[in-house]
């Protein structure tokens, strides 16, 4: 629980201070007094002058932050003070200063996608085991060992990469073309003609229903019981299992059964070790199982060998690519978003602190990489969720710039009054949402 909040608290943080000095950040370019740069919400606990004259804080309730400038200047002040004021600001300023909070957040999911682009991941290779003779991917043709290359011509060299240029035809259907390289080296093109697919929270995994999943992996020796027979049989840690008696590559679970049937008696098992067979003959020891009955162990611990490729970029791909993961998660994003105003995608995948704080925790367990993708993706989300034209948010007051603009002189005071109460009736109403659907999650 400790890390999964350290988690949660380190994301929230750097996405909410760089959604702030994005506002920062333009709004002193633009000549504007900034008063308090505040991480957090309530009481101050930390804070510090600088010779600007800001006060930056830390506060007491980490779900947010602030900058909080001069609106207007007070009575009987100089010109230059009245210059300072935002509300004095031309309305382009006024503009610029609004949207450069989410575009930092735009800009920051993009350097994180480019980072991780430029470091390399090591992920699954895409090779795909025999689908379900009544999957759509069956009916185009896809076979055990297809390996996938691209996505409606987009390269792919992993299964992550393969997942993300296909998520948009399965969840919203459409054509799907595939290149592949067949377990013979061939190359081949397969289409997949998807229908659009409900979205829950809880749902099934859409490559599976399509058809495509990982082929199998093949049983990795992981760890060896010292005085087990493993260990006397000569198997040693990253021995992969390629033949164990009669089977020929077999599941970790077809392993551990054959092992368990054969209590006390010799059996022929071939690893590869270093990318050479090595054929041993190991005698499970017999031992009593959960229901009483004799059964064989040989004291390894199994694990899953994936074909794994290391997927990395040059500087300029990584930024391309960056930047395009960031505009494509964007667009979906607000689809989605559309999907749920016509009723086609459930309200329960709207989720709340509770949520993003248990996958903070999760991918900060899997590994660095997998943090820098959760905080990139989350950083796209506060982006867009910002920009979205509802008062009290950044893009309800670009929405009443916009009308400014076309008016010619800024909206009456008592619409604003008016339109910010229902802003605020609303957002009070999605964070309700959320949390209710963070606790369901949790107790169901």
């Amino acid at each position: 629980m400790l890390f999964t909040l350290l988690a949660f608290a380190i994301a929230l943080g750097v996405l909410i201070t760089f959604h702030e000095l994005g506002h920062y950040w333009v709004a002193r370019r633009c000549g504007v007094r900034i008063l308090r740069f505040s991480v957090g919400f309530g009481k101050v606990l930390i804070r510090r002058t600088d010779r600007h004259g800001t006060e930056w804080a830390v506060s007491a309730i980490p779900l947010g932050g602030y900058v909080k400038m001069l609106d207007d200047a007070p009575e009987n002040s100089t010109a230059e003070e009245q210059g300072r004021a935002f509300n004095n600001k031309s309305l382009s300023q006024r503009s610029a200063i609004v949207l450069a909070g989410p575009v930092a957040n735009l800009v920051l999911a993009a350097l994180l996608y480019t980072a991780l682009g430029l470091a390399g991941t090591n992920e699954p290779a895409a090779i795909l085991a025999a689908p379900p003779p009544s999957t759509t991917a069956a009916q185009a043709g896809f076979q055990a060992g297809d390996q996938i290359t691209s996505v409606n011509d987009e390269p792919v060299q992993s299964w992550s990469e393969a997942r993300w240029q296909m998520l948009d035809a399965l969840t919203s259907g459409g054509e799907a073309r595939i290149q592949v390289n067949t377990a013979t080296g061939r190359s081949h093109e397969r289409r997949l003609d998807l229908q659009p697919a409900a979205i829950e929270p809880e749902g099934s995994d859409l490559m599976a229903d399509a058809g495509l999943m990982l082929a199998a992996p093949r049983p990795l020796i992981n760890q060896i019981t010292p005085g087990g027979a493993g260990e006397q049989a000569g198997l040693r840690d990253g021995d992969v299992v390629i033949a164990l008696g009669s089977l020929k590559e077999p599941s970790a679970n077809a392993v551990v059964t054959e092992i368990q049937n054969h209590a006390g008696q010799p059996l022929p098992i071939t690893v590869l070790r270093d990318g050479a067979p090595v054929t041993l003959t190991v005698t499970p020891h017999a031992q009593a199982g959960d229901d009483g009955a004799t059964i064989g162990r040989i004291g390894v611990l199994l694990g899953a060998d994936f074909p794994m490729v290391t997927v990395r970029y040059g500087l300029f791909d990584s930024l391309g690519r960056g930047i395009s993961r960031t505009v494509d998660t964007a667009w979906f994003s607000l689809k989605m978003m559309g999907r749920m105003v016509t009723g086609d995608v459930s309200l329960r995948n709207v989720s709340g602190p509770v949520t993003i704080a248990d996958y903070a925790g999760q991918t900060a367990r899997i590994g660095l990489a997998a943090y820098i993708g959760f905080l990139a993706l989350i950083s796209v989300s506060i982006g867009v969720l910002n920009l979205l034209p509802v008062p009290m948010l950044d893009g309800g007051h670009l929405m009443f710039y916009i009308i400014e603009a076309v008016r010619g002189k800024p909206i009456p005071d008592k619409w604003l009054e008016s339109s910010q109460r229902i802003g605020l009736a609303l957002l009070a109403g999605l964070m309700g949402l959320a949390f209710f659907n963070d606790f369901s999650r949790l107790f169901t």
